[in-house]
């Protein structure tokens, strides 16, 4: 995808949702801090004890896809 990085952010994230979603997890865009993304994970994610895994290995990778300029994604 092109565009803003905040379309190109919110892109890879509504690429993920299903599948968070299908494990009962939600993921939500907070805000994008120059090189940070910061996120909220929901649901079945919030308190999961992969949650930083999936934080690492899927969220951050698929952002980082789209929006290579992306260096951090942090959970709040």
């Amino acid at each position: 995808p092109t565009g803003s990085l905040q379309d190109r952010v919110s892109f890879a994230i509504a690429e993920i949702r299903p599948a968070l979603q299908a494990d009962g997890g939600d993921v939500d865009l907070v805000r994008i801090d120059g090189s940070e993304v910061r996120v909220h994970l929901t649901g079945a994610c919030r308190g999961c004890p992969m949650a930083s895994s999936t934080l690492a290995d899927f969220v951050t990778e698929r952002i980082k896809l789209y929006a290579p300029e992306i260096e951090k994604v942090i959970a709040e």
